[in-house]
């Protein structure tokens, strides 16, 4: 006998944050929203196994920091040592607490959480275990995952989800990447008491950012003992059983003959993530469009080609930000559910600020200075920048940077990127992104009056 479909007014695909954030803005308005998740637990990569676990991690790391500078302040801290698995098992019931109360949220807000794994039978209608879920509406919010490159042995390394695994603290960790996420997890490692050694295909890290992050981050990197390996392709693992350093790690180098390796006890893969669609059966919709890295193709309204299919998040592929998830998703809902006056909701995807949860923080929003050159000509942009110490570090015998940059266009001298790194710039950040989407220039930054003594300060005091 053929399963009973199940009628909604909308399906949620995916219980990570954006997926949520839309089910339980579309309940609000009295509309009948299940959510389908196959992984057993509510709150998407963010809670499991990224933002939330990797800044309890840049948390203890900072900790660690804090009570080296301790003693140039006359505060004796005495001897300290650090235990992975105690952090690890709190960090996983903060983690668990979490995830029960988004399970809790959704119950109360009379969303239905199915849980398993979706696949499509048509535009309308998905297939859930042995149901069949019918809506008008379905979004597709299935996320992301960690790229294992297709080298021999690289099995034997881990991603940045195994990392939440780790039971004990690795003596020796090759991270491959460089971008942010191989960095935040680099100055993790190290900072806990991990030998680094940090693997890029460049001469350079953090690419897509503004240079001035990329350099100063890996300066201070360098300084605090992590080691680069440039101009690298990684060719694969070899596993020796037994040895206390069993992860054999080759590469092969720019402009250099032969291979080179060394050995490991942790290899951590930093090399880019796909979306999540193998199990979708997106066959089924004829008219889907999918572009060359996987990703979701959709309009500025997060229509896909398919009429009542939408996407965003990570699996859509533009700004794979926790919060930029969050919002497009009760954008989406307030435009199908909310009424007339949302008709037009749609999420504007310029000038997002993010933060690097690296040692040292940085924050950026906006255009880098070659993107502004790119769009306004050489001639079209001025740019703003200065490198100073926190005064934190004013008794300390090593002097991290702090450096910022802004970059304005046109005779108005309008803001369109500002670029921080230093302590403290992962706060700093949000009150000015608010500027900068108000459309603020530089005469507005320079009209406010600096607050004494921050490193905030100098973002209105640029010369």
């Amino acid at each position: 006998m053929a399963p009973i479909a199940r009628l909604f007014d909308f399906i949620v695909i995916g219980g990570g944050s954006g997926g949520l954030a839309c089910a339980r803005r579309a309940a609000s308005y009295g509309a009948k929203v299940a959510v389908v998740e196959g992984s057993g637990r509510l709150g998407g990569t963010c809670v499991n196994v990224g933002c939330v676990p990797k800044k309890v991690m840049f948390n203890g790391a900072s900790i660690v920091e804090a009570l080296e500078d301790a003693k140039h302040y006359g505060i004796n801290v005495g001897s300290h040592t650090f235990d992975w698995g105690f952090l690890k098992q709190a960090r996983d019931g903060y983690v668990k607490r979490l995830n029960g109360i988004y399970a809790t949220n959704v119950a109360k807000e009379n969303v239905e959480y199915v849980d398993g794994e979706a696949s499509f039978i048509s535009s309308t209608e998905i297939r859930v275990n042995d149901a069949i879920l019918t809506a008008k509406h379905i979004l597709i919010a299935t996320g992301g995952h960690p790229i294992i490159p297709g080298l021999e042995g690289a099995e034997h390394g881990i991603d940045s989800d195994g990392f939440f695994d780790l039971e004990t603290q690795p003596k020796k960790v090759a991270v491959v990447g460089s971008g942010y996420i191989g960095i935040e997890l680099a100055g993790i490692f190290k900072a806990l008491g991990s030998d680094v050694t940090v693997f890029t295909r460049t001469a350079h890290i953090l690419r897509h950012h503004d240079s001035i992050i990329g350099e100063t981050m890996m300066a201070e990197m360098e300084r605090l003992g992590i080691k680069f390996v440039h101009n690298m392709s990684a060719r694969g693992i070899k596993r020796h059983e037994g040895a206390e350093l069993p992860l054999e790690l080759s590469w092969s180098t720019t402009g250099q003959e032969g291979v080179s390796s060394e050995s490991y006890d942790c290899v951590l893969w930093a090399v880019g993530r796909a979306p999540n669609t193998k199990a979708l059966n997106l066959g089924a919709l004829s008219d889907i469009e999918i572009n060359r890295t996987g990703h979701i193709i959709a309009d500025e309204y997060q229509n896909t080609k398919v009429p009542g299919v939408y996407t965003l998040g990570d699996v859509y592929g533009k700004s794979e930000l926790t919060p930029v998830a969050i919002a497009a998703g009760r954008k989406l809902a307030d435009r199908l559910f909310g009424g007339e006056r949302f008709a037009e909701s749609k999420l504007d995807y310029v000038n997002i600020p993010t933060v690097i949860f690296g040692h040292p923080t940085a924050g950026t929003v906006g255009l880098t200075e070659d993107e502004a050159k790119k769009i306004y000509g050489e001639d079209g942009i001025k740019v703003y920048k200065t490198r100073f110490t926190n005064m934190y570090y004013s008794l300390t015998p090593y002097k991290p940077p702090t450096a910022m940059k802004l970059v304005v266009a046109g005779p108005e001298e309008k803001v369109v990127g500002l670029h921080l790194i230093g302590r403290g710039c992962d706060e700093i950040l949000q009150g000015f992104g608010v500027a900068i989407k108000m459309g603020a220039t530089k005469k507005d930054f320079d009209n406010c009056v600096a607050i004494h003594p921050t490193s905030s300060e100098e973002v209105v005091t640029l010369r």
